[in-house]
């Protein structure tokens, strides 16, 4: 899929999952519970043990449904390590043009982090077609109502400490979408291979964002 199929994806589904620190053993049967949820989007951070190898595998068994990218991306040479790995998609808590220019150069989805007004729009800029906000918790989604007036063309994704509390307001405030990683691929349920509880946390957090958007209007 091209870039902008990636990011059309993303919007529509409202919800990235962030896997960190899960072992390889485990991924198949996480990434297909959340499937099973309705997640379409699944991020593996880069520090993660074993994220390339991980990344390669989810694209070869189980991708069907499912688009796959790496997360804590920080720099050109690991964002090349995950787009030959197979990774659809970008994402960095921090902003690196040359990330951006990486992921452009094969035509992968760059999500860089930003948290300033100045550092969002200079992501956007530079052919981001969706910037990462965070923390986001932290912000809050008054910050992102905030944001949507001077900057409404930018498309954000909310991320960092996002929870079950919280995430209709940020899609309320204007979110296009939301990266959430331990209240969602909870550590517990996954140690204890309760893979019906992440089903269940994914089905919960996709219908928050559906009402969230039918509110929003």
């Amino acid at each position: 899929m091209k870039r902008d199929e990636i990011a059309r994806v993303i919007r529509e589904s409202g919800v990235v999952a962030i896997v960190r620190g899960t072992s390889a053993s485990t991924l198949g049967r996480l990434c297909e519970a959340l499937r099973q949820g309705g997640i379409r989007a699944i991020e593996v951070t880069f520090n993660t043990r074993g994220a390339p190898k991980m990344i390669e595998e989810l694209v070869d068994k189980h991708a069907a449904g499912l688009i796959v990218g790496a997360g804590t991306v920080l720099d050109a040479d690991t964002a090349r390590t995950a787009i030959l790995s197979g990774a659809s998609f970008v994402l960095a808590p921090n902003l690196n043009l040359e990330v951006i220019e990486t992921c452009h150069r094969y035509d992968v989805l760059p999500v860089p982090g930003a948290m300033t007004p100045t550092e969002i729009l200079s992501a956007w800029s530079a052919g981001a077609e969706i910037v990462k906000v965070f923390p986001a918790g932290s912000l809050g989604p008054r910050y992102f109502r905030e944001l949507r007036g001077p900057l409404p063309q930018v498309e954000m994704m909310a991320v960092g400490g996002v929870n079950l509390d919280n995430a209709a307001g940020f899609i309320e405030a204007g979110a296009a979408a939301l990266g959430v990683g331990g209240e969602l691929v909870n550590r517990s349920a996954v140690a204890q291979e309760q893979w019906d509880v992440v089903t269940a946390r994914a089905q919960a957090f996709l219908r928050v964002v559906t009402e969230a958007r039918t509110r929003r209007g």
